[in-house]
């Protein structure tokens, strides 16, 4: 019984001090993983973070560049006709697209989604335009319809989009 005695005196303070070794261990070792994940996640997003706001200023100058006011006064030829403009304004949107379609992986689905709404509701505006032409009709003509049903408009989706645009960046900083 003694020798019971003696030998929890001795296992009973080592339990606790080998306890008190794991816990101060395990509370060092989670320290180190978090900081190591901070640090990667600070080279993340210092590497991230200037291709993002590329990707953004890239998605503004698209939708400047496919806004009516500034697409139809940079290809609009008096030299056309209503139908060849037409087809000139959606190639040129097209294209646009294409050549940005890549930048969605660094920006929210939902703002791309307004995007690309954007992109597709002033292409079903000059369609709409275009299908009210009557024969003959000029490229000037085309661009007084689609700015004026642009006009007509209450919501104008490309500038809600690029107002959602900012917001985001915004969010970043």
């Amino acid at each position: 019984m003694d020798a019971l005695i003696e030998f929890g005196k001795i296992l009973i303070p080592a339990s606790v001090v080998l306890y008190a070794v794991y816990l101060m261990v395990r509370a060092f070792i989670s320290k180190e993983l978090e900081m190591k994940r901070l640090e990667v996640r600070g080279r993340s997003i210092e590497t991230l973070l200037p291709t993002r706001l590329q990707a953004y200023e890239r998605m503004t100058l698209f939708l400047e560049r496919i806004s009516p006011q500034n697409l139809l006064v940079r290809l609009n030829n008096p030299a056309y006709t209503a139908q060849d403009f037409q087809k000139i304004l959606l190639d040129e949107i097209r294209n646009e697209y294409n050549h940005n379609v890549s930048q969605q992986v660094y920006m929210s689905e939902q703002l791309w989604d307004m995007i690309r709404n954007a992109k597709e509701d002033l292409v079903i505006q000059i369609n709409e335009s275009a299908g009210v032409m009557k024969e003959g009709a000029t490229g000037i003509d085309l661009a007084r319809q689609i700015f004026q049903s642009a006009i007509d408009k209450k919501v104008e989706p490309i500038n809600h989009a690029m107002s959602e645009l900012k917001k985001e960046i915004q969010q970043i900083f």
